[in-house]
């Protein structure tokens, strides 16, 4: 039977806009770094970028979740997604006049990490009042599907357009993909905003949904097993190492090894638009977790390709589908009046896990090597694993279909 919320006009502007967002933000990305590399031949250059970027999205992250949750979300989108749409515009011009350099790209990606501190908060907390709570599970695994998708198509056609049209021509074919996205928000009505308490200080605000995620052990939980399964576990960064030292595949090695975590983790959220993990999704998390890490050890022990290959394609299965678990136990047991402040704190989680995990995987690779850092890394992931399966009987016995915020704590 079709999904009820595809017939719907306003899901299915959503599904196009979370496509977009995400092709053109991998997209954009990949050309940044592809541009920033031509004009400095630096590789610590590409290691300035995510942090020029990081530094603002994560300090204005809470922030972030504050205003989303006192502020008509649809209009928070719309603000950034010009800005989105500006950044790109302006390397188009700068690129084409010939006088981009290393600080006009700077400027501009610092600029957009401003942005992604306001849009991340908002959009999930806007996703929320589009996506109806009976429909969670299923809802969720589509806008995951799509997001994938564009994640895994944007620096692809990115980097091909880079080649063919011109590094230019590709930023401005970015902005008028911006421009579209834009359009797909504009399809989507205005939504209630929700309940604001007077009585707050900014301080206590911004705070808020900190103190609602440690007064919930199976929130905490599940942003737990993903900061720490990414920081310890990820082995995306090293990629690199395997290929050239380890497996000796070179370059277009290197390429496919990237991408089968992607066409594993869309398989999964795929299956999940059909099967929807909600029935004991709690326990359900867990063991993906668990066997993310397992399929991080065989990676990191094998010396054969095609090995290498399916333990990676298993990762991405096992993130896909946690990540649906994830987001949707973010999106039921998040109260509305807290629900971008709780986002907030999701979005600091993601993005440290995935800045810092990059750094602590090369510092371990440094040490102890890289195949040990790999492989202590997932091992440490299955300790973590156990202690949140110990610690959080909450989480163990999560139920997505019957789950609801706790509005007693959201109140305090």
């Amino acid at each position: 039977m079709t999904f009820p919320l595809l017939h719907e006009r306003e899901f299915r502007a959503f599904l196009v806009l979370r496509y977009l967002f995400a092709f053109s933000g991998s997209a954009f990305a990949t050309v940044v770094g592809f541009q920033t590399y031509v004009i400095t031949g630096d590789p610590l250059a590409l290691g300035t970028l995510g942090l020029v970027e990081a530094i603002p999205a994560l300090s204005l992250m809470l922030f972030g979740g504050h205003f989303a949750d006192r502020r008509d979300r649809r209009s928070i989108v719309i603000a950034t997604s010009v800005v989105a749409t500006a950044c790109a515009a302006i390397l188009a011009m700068v690129s084409e006049s010939g006088s981009v350099t290393l600080l006009w790209i700077l400027a501009v990606v610092f600029i957009a990490g401003v942005a992604s501190g306001f849009e991340r908060p908002a959009i999930t907390a806007f996703e929320a009042q589009i996506i109806p709570r009976e429909y969670a599970v299923k809802g969720v695994s589509y806008v995951s599907s799509v997001s994938e998708l564009g994640m895994i198509l944007g620096p692809t056609v990115g980097g091909i357009l880079a080649a063919v049209i011109g590094v230019a021509w590709t930023y401005g074919a970015i902005a008028v993909l911006n421009a579209v996205a834009i359009g797909c928000i504009l399809l989507i009505r205005r939504k209630p905003m929700p309940e604001v308490d007077e009585s707050e200080s900014l301080v206590e605000s911004v705070l808020g949904g900190w103190r609602y995620v440690q007064r919930t052990p199976a929130l905490l939980g599940s942003m737990a097993l993903d900061l720490f399964a990414v920081f310890f576990g990820g082995a995306m960064a090293l990629l690199p190492v395997f290929a050239t030292d380890i497996l000796h595949v070179g370059a277009a090695g290197l390429g496919v090894m990237r991408t089968a975590p992607s066409v594993g983790a869309l398989l999964a959220m795929l299956i999940s638009t059909r099967r929807p993990p909600s029935r004991r999704a709690g326990a359900t998390l867990i063991v993906c977790v668990a066997g993310f890490g397992v399929s991080m050890i065989v990676f990191g022990l094998s010396t054969v390709f095609w090995l290498s290959l399916v333990a990676l394609f298993f990762a991405g299965v096992t993130d896909g589908v946690s990540m649906v678990i994830r987001s949707t136990i973010l999106r039921v047991l998040s109260p509305e009046r807290l629900r971008g402040r709780v986002a907030s704190v999701n979005w600091v989680f993601i993005g440290a896990s995935n800045e810092l995990g990059a750094f602590e995987s090369g510092v371990a690779a440094r040490i102890f090597g890289t195949v040990p850092a790999v492989v202590g890394g997932a091992i440490l992931t299955l300790g973590v694993v156990g202690l949140v399966a110990v610690l959080v009987p909450t989480l163990r016995t999560l139920d997505l279909d019957t789950a609801e915020p706790d509005e007693a704590y959201a109140l305090a």
